[in-house]
This record gives structure tokens, C-alpha cells and sequence, in this order.
């Protein structure tokens, strides 16, 4: 039991060959001392467990070997490769520069560097996590390290480059050691098992080795802990209920449902889940790494970008046939803005939930009730058809077009009333027939009523109708309606009433911003029932002149009065109102309310 050696220890590499994902710096290091070549310092750098210790000690051990081979390895067999095997060499020394990391110690370095090497050509220094040196320290060890004695190499070892000083690392020979691979992982951990005598599945491996997340050393670890789980037979399913990991199984049992628009299956695969312990945020990523893989194996050639076995990789493709990319890339943005807002949440479990039901809905196809009912609601047919109508008999008509214009003009609408509304073009045939067919002369005398309220409208009239002559004619001649033969009487609180009603009907199209500002608006009654709309600045005021005459009428119609006018201009400099910030607004309370004053002193109240 005592004998017992982690694998991490046992199987650590010995010779350049036997290390694992670092081909480019290992031959690097061979060729640099087959030419004698040496620096007087070397960094080594990059993550957790890839080997930069394990790099500088094999290279410590090769320069001082007495007959190094030709392949640029140690021999094994000198007295310089013995003494370091064993422990005892005198000419490699390791620091650890977490727990000496002051002056003092760097100033006792500094006076070994000044004995000579009594067996072997160098004396070398390795200094792992030096990064942890303090500032004193590290410029105190300057000097030395930009001009140390011929006989003396220097290999640093970090973590973390950007916390050492640019002066350290401009003097060093800088090495990046790069994450392993998922499949030179799962190689060497095949070596290790069958060393061992340990079986196993190749699916179990590639789960040990997305959880080492690049390094060996945790792989190696993550191994030992399985084995001992598993009694020596490390299973795909005994090695997932081991590391409390999720189960690909479940990710492709998400897409499936989201394909097949099935909302309720997938807020249950989510609420399993949840129940066994593992994080919502940790859910979402899971999904957007499987999308993103599904993604991949669109195409044979980035199928190679997945990081799995060749099992796993064909599960990848045979999904992939059924989804269309438009999906994988909406599904993938929706899930990235979900772990984007996710720590920022409040109810994180209905940020995931919401965000799956979306997903959920993205292959969902309009007029299809396959779902029962919880997929959104059909678009909606065009709110302009009936006005556009009457729009395109004006057009028609032979006082209201110019000789032959009829034939070539065409009003198209692009405009939206919200997400699911899609508004239709009519052609200048629509007109034509228009004008052909017979018009009654009591329908004549009394337009039907549109049923298209301003708050419908999901473009300016100036988009809408362009510039041109014919569509200023048909801005002219939109019909009052109904209200073309009322007269009710109205006050400036109605007119200001109705005017914000409006207003609000715009917010819920594209008008919003400028719906906001015509809120501002003054409106005056001058000689009944002439309003004055009174704006601030003329760029308001050029905004609303676009569609002043649909305005107009829905005031009309909505004031129940046909005969109302309306006349736009500029404030006068005296009519200009001052807006009251929280503060003045709650000065001007406490000065004219005494009562409210005094609730205000009582309570302390503050405006923040």
C-alpha cells in the first residue's frame, strides 16, 4: 500500500520522446543542444499540467549529460544522468518561487551562481511559478539574469506571463507550451491503462479527457479516481456517475425535442437536470457546446474539429442530417446571450427556461397547429389591406392621377405592426381595377370607415407613400370616414387625451422614438375646432409634417368631429415650457402643498 505511486508521478516523461503534446518545443530543445547552442535563460509558460516542469528537468538532465545520443536524449547511464535520477545531483537546483519569493532568497541564488559545476558542463536553475517573485525580488534578480556566469542556465516555469516583468522575459528565451488534445490525451491514458492492465472504453477515456480541460496531469489524476470507482474497468457510464457529469445523451435528446417543436418534453429533459444537482448555467453551455459540435459535422472537413471519438462523432452527423444551419446558428446565439445575462439574473432557472422554449420554437412553421397550440400565434394578415384599397382608387381616380401614371405606379409597404405583421404591396393592376369598376352613388357620397387606427402604422407615411406627386395626392384625400358627419364637442383635456392616446398605439410599432417625443407636444384650441399642435424644434416638427395629415384625421375620427383642423408651427420662444426635473418637481409640491410638505418632513422623503 505504501509502494503506491499516482500515475501522474509514475508515468511522468523522462526523455524529450515521451512527452505528450509538445512536439514543436521538444525538437526544438533536442536540436539546441546537439548544436550546442544554449541560452543562458529559458521561459517556459502555458497552463496547469502540459509539462513545463517536466520539460525543464528533462532538459536540465540532458545538458549535463556526459554522452548524450544522438537523437539529442540523455544517455541514462552517466554519473551526471545517475546523480539526478537519484536525487543527489549537486549542479540542478529547483526553486520554488511561491514560497521563496523575497529578496533574501533570490540574493542566495545569486551566490550559488558563483560556484562552478563539479561534475558535469552547467549549473541550472529552475525557478517554477516565478510569477510569484516579488517586484524587490524580480529586479534584483535583473543583473544576474541578463549576465550570468558562463557556467550557469536559468529556466523559468509559469502559469501566468502577463504578471511577469516585460525586463524578465525580454532577456529569457520564451517557450509557449500549448493545451493537449482531447486525442493525444486519450492516447497516452490507452498506454497508461493497458501498463496497468487496466480495461476500458474508448468513450470513457474521451469523457476523462474533456474533464482534464488540456492538461495531462489532471487526466492522469481524473484516471486514478476512476479506476478506483470502477475496480479496473472503467466504463462510459460508471466513469459519468463518478465525475457527476452530464450525459451526452441528454444534449441530444434536447435537439431532438427542440426539432420536433416539443416545449413540454424539453422543460422536463431541463427539470431532470436541475434535480440531480448540476447548474442551470452549466446546463445551457453543455447545450451550446453539443449545438456547436452538431454545427461541425455538417461538413466532412470540420468534422475533425470535434473533439470525440469516432463514435461519438457519427451521433454528431446522423443529427446533424436533420437540422438546418439556420436553426444551429439562431439556437447558438440564443444560448450565448443566455450565459451572457445568466449571472446577472435574479430567477436564473426562468432565464434557462425561457431561453429553451425559444430554441424550442425556432423550426416552428407559420400555419402549422402540429405543436397544440404552444408554438406563436400566426402572422397577422395586413392591417393596411382596407385603407390601401381605398388609397388605390383614389390613385385610380382621373382627376387625382396625371394621364398615364396609373398604369406605372406601384405602392408597396414595408412598415410592421409588431414581430408578426407583414404588411402588403398593391400593384398599380389593383388601381386599374379600381377605376374600372362602377361606383355606387350612395357609396360614393359615404366612404366606409377605415378600420386602421395612427398606433397600426408601423412606418412613417413618408416611407410609406415616397414623395411624388400621385402619393401626395393620396395623402391629401385620405377619407374621414364616419366622422365626417359628426360634430361633437371636445375640450383641450379631450384633445389632449386622445393625442396621447395615439401617442401610445405608435410605442407598439417602430414609431416608438418618435411617438415619445410627440408626447411633448403642446396642443391648443384656437378657434373651435382648430387645434394648434405647438413642437419645440423643427426637427420634431419636419418628423411629424410626414404624416400631419393621417394625424389629422385619426384626431377626428377619435374627437368624433369631422369638421377639426389642425395646424403644425414652431413655439414661440415665451411658449417654450420648462421641464421639471424630480428635484424642482418636488420643491414646487412642497411650496404650494403645506400638507405635503409637512408629510415630507415627517417621513424624511428624498428624490434619488
Amino acid at each position: 500500500m505504501s509502494d503506491y505511486i499516482v500515475s501522474a508521478r509514475k508515468y511522468r516523461p523522462m526523455t524529450f520522446d515521451s512527452v505528450v503534446g509538445q512536439t514543436a518545443l521538444t525538437t526544438t530543445l533536442k536540436n539546441a543542444v546537439q548544436s550546442g547552442k544554449l541560452a543562458h535563460a529559458y521561459l517556459f509558460c502555458g497552463p496547469r499540467g502540459v509539462g513545463k516542469t517536466t520539460c525543464a528537468r528533462i532538459f536540465a538532465k540532458v545538458i549535463n549529460c556526459l554522452n548524450p545520443t544522438s537523437t539529442g536524449d540523455a544517455c541514462g547511464q552517466c554519473e551526471s544522468c545517475r546523480a539526478f535520477e537519484e536525487g543527489r545531483s549537486l549542479n540542478i537546483f529547483e526553486l520554488d518561487a511561491a514560497s521563496n519569493n523575497g529578496v533574501e532568497h533570490i540574493k542566495t541564488l545569486m551566490e550559488q551562481t558563483r560556484i562552478p559545476p563539479q561534475t558535469g558542463r552547467y549549473k541550472v536553475f529552475i525557478i517554477d511559478e516565478v510569477h510569484m517573485l516579488s517586484t524587490a525580488a524580480f529586479n534584483s534578480f535583473l543583473k544576474t539574469l541578463e549576465e550570468p556566469p558562463a557556467h550557469v542556465i536559468f529556466i523559468l516555469a509559469t502559469t501566468e506571463k502577463h504578471k511577469i516583468l516585460p525586463t524578465i522575459i525580454s532577456r529569457c528565451q520564451v517557450y509557449d507550451f500549448e493545451r493537449m488534445s482531447v486525442q493525444g490525451i486519450v492516447s497516452h491514458l490507452k498506454h497508461v491503462a493497458e501498463s496497468e492492465g487496466i480495461t476500458y472504453e474508448d468513450a470513457a477515456l474521451n469523457v476523462i479527457a474533456e474533464k482534464a480541460d488540456g492538461g495531462m496531469r489532471d487526466a492522469l489524476s481524473i484516471f486514478d479516481q476512476a479506476a478506483s470507482f470502477c475496480q479496473g474497468n472503467i466504463t462510459y457510464q460508471k466513469v459519468i456517475e463518478d465525475l457527476n457529469v452530464l450525459d451526452a445523451d441528454n444534449y441530444f435528446s434536447i435537439v431532438d425535442y427542440c426539432l420536433d417543436n416539443k416545449v413540454a418534453e424539453v422543460m422536463m429533459a431541463l427539470n431532470g437536470i436541475l434535480s440531480r444537482g448540476f447548474d442551470g448555467g452549466q446546463a445551457v453551455n453543455g447545450l451550446a457546446s453539443h449545438i456547436r459540435n452538431v454545427l461541425m459535422a455538417l461538413e466532412p472537413q470540420t468534422t475533425q474539429l470535434i473533439e470525440a471519438g469516432d463514435a461519438q462523432r457519427q451521433r454528431y452527423a446522423e443529427q446533424a442530417k436533420r437540422c438546418r444551419p439556420q436553426f444551429l446558428y439562431k439556437a447558438l446565439k440564443l444560448l450565448n446571450q443566455c450565459d451572457v445575462n445568466y449571472r446577472m439574473s435574479s430567477n436564473k432557472r426562468l432565464l434557462v427556461e425561457l431561453t429553451l422554449i425559444q430554441v424550442a420554437q425556432i423550426t416552428q412553421e407559420d400555419g402549422d397547429d402540429a405543436a397544440g397550440g404552444r408554438r406563436p400565434c400566426k402572422r397577422l394578415k395586413s392591417l393596411f389591406r382596407k385603407l390601401m384599397g381605398e388609397m388605390a382608387a383614389v390613385n385610380a381616380a382621373p382627376s387625382a392621377l396625371p394621364k398615364g401614371e396609373g398604369q406605372s405606379q406601384e405602392t408597396s409597404v414595408n412598415g410592421s405592426a409588431g414581430s408578426g405583421m407583414v404588411a402588403e404591396p398593391v400593384p398599380a393592376s389593383y388601381a386599374n381595377a379600381a377605376a374600372a369598376k362602377p361606383v355606387d352613388g350612395a357609396a360614393a357620397a359615404k366612404p366606409s370607415r377605415p378600420h386602421v387606427k395612427l398606433g397600426s402604422i408601423g412606418a412613417s407615411f413618408s416611407s410609406i407613400l415616397g414623395t411624388n406627386t400621385v402619393t401626395r395626392q393620396v395623402e391629401e384625400k385620405i377619407p374621414l370616414g364616419e366622422a365626417a358627419n359628426e360634430s361633437a364637442a371636445f375640450t383641450e383635456d379631450d384633445v389632449r387625451r386622445e393625442w396621447l392616446s395615439m401617442c401610445n398605439r405608435m410605442m407598439l410599432t417602430k414609431q416608438n422614438a418618435l411617438a415619445k417625443r410627440m408626447m411633448n407636444v403642446q396642443l391648443k384650441i384656437t378657434e373651435f375646432p382648430h387645434i394648434d399642435c405647438i413642437v419645440e424644434n423643427t426637427i420634431l416638427q419636419s418628423d411629424i409634417s410626414a404624416i400631419f395629415r393621417r394625424i389629422e384625421v385619426t384626431m377626428a375620427k377619435c374627437l368624433h368631429n369631422g369638421k377639426v383642423t389642425m395646424t403644425l408651427r414652431l413655439a414661440d420662444p415665451k411658449e417654450v415650457v420648462r421641464r421639471l426635473s424630480p428635484h424642482d418637481f418636488l420643491q414646487k409640491l412642497i411650496e404650494t402643498n403645506p400638507a405635503f410638505a409637512a408629510m415630507q418632513k415627517e417621513l424624511k422623503l428624498e428624490v434619488e
